[in-house]
């Protein structure tokens, strides 16, 4: 009995130790592998690499737009004045948002005054041509009897000195006349140019002075936006590009650049190309406006849309570093279309990442698995 106690004492300490055996040999296990993913995770790269889809840095010509806000203004704004004053206004015969013509009579002043001036200095006029009449006659009188011997010189010279001093009296009266005439046409206050009234400043009974604004006109109705550019984009922008012009609440117009101005300002750094409209539609001076020009085929360098993600709402792609090593990168966005992106921030050439790119971290270690093709853009944004 006693030796089967030992016995049994004897296996189960062998079994205890056995186990214990095994659990040490696990924890050694765990412990090694925690130290190894602690290393890989001390090493980006060093796992295995993941395969992605790169594209190479292009330059192309790309379709640009650029989009700009401002004001509506008149392309000329005439102002139309009184050259005569102290008259009373009769008649207004136009207002404000009315097109006219070159010409027509916008104010009649009251021409009484200078109506009866008018009949006095043309009677004046004809009592001067009957005087110089009558001294050109004894002149002709005087040289015949001179000529006989009948009238000495000095009565003949008074004969002259009369006649030129007739003469002298009529181009004074009728200098006198035409003013009068040219004061008397000015109560008609016309329009020097066609286009669209913008300002009325004069009412039916008012006193209207000398050089007094009564109306102003935009010229042949002609309107333009002042669009005010980036200085970074000035340059892209020339005379004669097509432009689209758009109001939230007339609509749109179609335009085309008149003048890129030569001054940006040194506070907003904005520059000012002026947008002339072809049709006025219901646009008015004042008014805001956008526009869209059209810069056509610039050169920049793209990547494909999908090669560009979003960190803390930036853009910015991966590129390939020639171990394979990849990067994050931040690019500014100039331009984009259906499938392709222009940015600053790239050199052509260059490989970034277009396939994969969402599961990448800076200084992963890819393989490259496939190349994407490079595409022609066939609209800009």
């Amino acid at each position: 009995m006693v030796h089967h106690g030992i016995k049994g004492r004897t296996l189960r300490s062998g079994a205890l130790l056995a186990l214990l055996g095994v659990s040490l040999i696990a924890l050694s296990a765990c412990t090694g592998g925690e130290k190894a993913a602690k290393a890989a995770k001390a090493k980006p790269g060093t796992a295995s690499s993941q395969t992605v889809g790169v594209a190479v840095v292009v330059a192309q010509a790309l379709p640009r737009t650029i989009n700009a806000t401002g004001t509506i203004s008149p392309w000329e704004e005439v102002p139309v004045g009184a050259e005569t004053g102290g008259l009373t206004a009769i008649s207004v015969n136009a207002d404000e948002g009315q097109t006219v013509q070159a010409g027509q009579v916008l104010v009649k002043l009251n021409d009484t005054l200078l109506s009866a001036q008018l009949r006095q200095q043309e009677a004046s006029v004809a009592s001067a041509r009957a005087t110089l009449a009558e001294a050109e006659a004894a002149l002709g009188r005087a040289r015949e009897l001179q000529a006989r011997g009948y009238l000495s010189q000095a009565s003949l010279e008074t004969s002259l000195a009369r006649q030129q001093t007739a003469s002298a009296q009529l181009a004074a009266a009728e200098a006198g006349r035409g003013e009068t005439a040219a004061r008397l046409a000015q109560t008609a206050i016309r329009a020097p140019v066609s286009g669209l009234i913008s300002r009325r400043s004069v009412t039916k009974g008012q006193i209207v002075s000398t050089g007094a604004e009564v109306f102003r006109i935009v010229r042949d109705s002609r309107l333009e936006l002042d669009a005010e550019i980036p200085e970074t984009d000035l340059l892209l922008v020339k005379p004669g590009m097509p432009a689209t012009i758009v109001s939230d609440r007339v609509g749109q117009a179609t335009g085309r650049v008149r003048i890129v101005t030569s001054e940006v300002n040194a506070t907003t750094r904005l520059g000012v190309a002026r947008v002339a409209l072809i049709g006025m539609g219901g646009f008015r001076p004042g008014m805001f406006a956008r526009a869209t020009i059209d810069a056509g085929g610039q050169p920049a360098l793209t990547v494909p849309s999908e090669a560009v993600l979003y960190r803390e709402n930036r853009p910015g792609v991966f590129v390939v570093d020639a171990g394979n090593r990849v990067h994050f990168r931040r690019i500014a966005i100039l331009a984009s279309t259906a499938d392709r992106i222009a940015a600053n921030g790239l050199t052509a050439g260059e490989k970034v990442v277009v396939e994969g790119a969402g599961f990448l971290g800076e200084g992963d270690v890819v393989r490259i698995g496939s190349a994407v093709p490079t595409t022609t853009a066939k609209s800009a944004r």
